[in-house]
């Protein structure tokens, strides 16, 4: 076990959800001694940006692993990498054993603005994935409406995302990824973060219905302590910028979870007050520095 992973939190009989794929199994994501450094155009005068220095990961197949940590340390940098977005400046980025190179297509990719497209229709952009790989027009359109009907968006297929509230206009985006079961790592970056606390609440509950039993590995960014927990298998908590792993919490609270009531849960106290001990003194550094 890596040395840095410490098991938080009460494991009491109850119905298990899918389990993550055991620790000795062969990662789906791997992130191997990784730099980042920025250089800002303008001449002599700016200086270079570490953003991450030494950061190594793997992410298990089926499980949902959270990125948490202080603003400016690199969390949303780490996910651009998996996706083939930005290169490292040092180090290995891998997905099944082979290096990202390039923009990886084998990922779905879920990012703070639901980016959906003014002149397609909700069930129009919810199948675009699915266009653009050639699928068959029925077949694609039976697939988004079931998982439109999956998030209670049945009846608003066909408005614009102008007609829909911020709360629909994120469903449809998180489905719009999901639909292509084709894709077996989902890549979220703070996905819910811009919601009001009750509809983040039911995207959470919405969110693991559909994860669990799909066999999917789920890579999440949030800055929400809760929502980590109430989510993930595992946590990893990056220091202040230059970002790196401080330390990987296991959450051994039982599946299926209950959102709405996982403060409750046996030993939710415990890996709260884990992380939160993690992350004072980053953030503390990190408003110091100005980036907080």
């Amino acid at each position: 076990m890596d040395e840095r992973v410490r098991p938080v939190g009460l494991a009491t009989a109850g119905p298990a959800g899918p389990s993550p794929a055991s620790p000795g199994a062969r990662p789906v994501l791997e992130a191997r001694g990784i730099y980042k450094i920025f250089v800002p155009r303008g001449g002599s005068r700016t200086r270079a940006m570490t953003a991450l220095r030494d950061v190594s990961l793997d992410v298990r197949p089926g499980e949902f692993l959270t990125l948490i940590g202080p603003s400016g340390c690199g969390k949303s940098t780490v996910l651009n990498m998996f996706a083939g977005l930005t290169a490292p400046t040092e180090g290995q980025i891998l997905h099944d054993g082979r290096a990202v190179q390039s923009v990886n297509t084998r990922v779905g990719y879920v990012t703070q603005d639901d980016n959906l497209l003014p002149w397609r229709t909700t069930l129009a952009n919810v199948e675009i994935a699915l266009e653009l790989k050639g699928m068959p027009r029925e077949a694609r359109r039976a697939r988004a409406l079931e998982y439109l009907g999956r998030v209670g968006l049945r009846g608003f297929e066909h408005h614009y995302p102008h007609e829909l509230s911020g709360g629909m206009r994120k469903r449809a985006s998180i489905v719009r990824t999901l639909v292509d079961e084709s894709v077996n790592v989902i890549l979220m970056d703070e996905p819910l973060g811009p919601l009001d606390a009750q509809t983040r609440l039911l995207l959470q509950d919405e969110l693991l219905q559909l994860w669990q039993g799909s066999g999917r590995t789920v890579l999440f960014v949030t800055h929400d302590i809760v929502e980590a927990i109430a989510l993930s298998d595992r946590i990893a908590i990056f220091t202040s910028a230059p970002g790196r792993i401080k330390e990987i919490r296991e959450v051994r609270i039982p599946r299926p979870r209950d959102v709405f009531h996982i403060h409750e849960a046996p030993g939710f106290a415990d890996i709260y007050d884990a992380i939160w001990n993690d992350l004072r003194d980053e953030i503390r550094r990190a408003r110091e520095a100005g980036r907080a």
